[in-house]
């Protein structure tokens, strides 16, 4: 599983043009899921999403995690970070996983962030034509990659 991790203000998930979820300041994440992926990437990935400094402390150095800062976390999926442009300019999304595998994998990321966190992850609908707005902070973004965890 790849995860995108934006600091944010402020970010939204529209559908159709109605608003569906919004956070006031946090992580806006992006979450894909590729063939091969397990319960232990999403809990790893969920684990490493509530624990990652990169909030800023009283004296605006990143110390502190989404749990010290009080923020929250808006979740969206996305196929399209599985992308392999290796060959000619259209991107491949062959090793992006099924709806079988990445429904459940993408929930359970949502539900450990949750539980990690004791409060509420606002998210996307899996599929869905989404319009996302955000204000990136910093702008701080950071990629983590279950499949390369040394």
């Amino acid at each position: 599983m790849r995860i995108v991790i934006q600091r944010v203000l402020e970010a939204s998930v529209s559908i159709d043009g109605e608003l569906h979820s919004a956070i006031k300041g946090g992580y806006m994440v992006l979450v894909g899921v590729r063939e091969g992926d397990t319960d232990d990437d999403a809990k790893w990935l969920a684990m490493k999403t509530v624990n990652l400094r990169v909030m800023d402390d009283e004296n605006g150095v990143m110390n502190r995690n989404i749990l010290d800062s009080a923020g929250e976390v808006l979740a969206v999926s996305q196929f399209t970070l599985n992308a392999s442009t290796k060959k000619g300019n259209r991107p491949s999304y062959i090793h992006a996983a099924g709806h079988e595998l990445a429904v459940p994998l993408y929930e359970l990321y949502c539900k450990e962030v949750e539980q990690l966190m004791g409060k509420e992850v606002k998210h996307g609908v899996f599929g869905a034509n989404m319009q996302v707005s955000l204000v990136n902070d910093g702008p701080v973004t950071i990629i983590i990659d279950s499949r390369l965890r040394e």
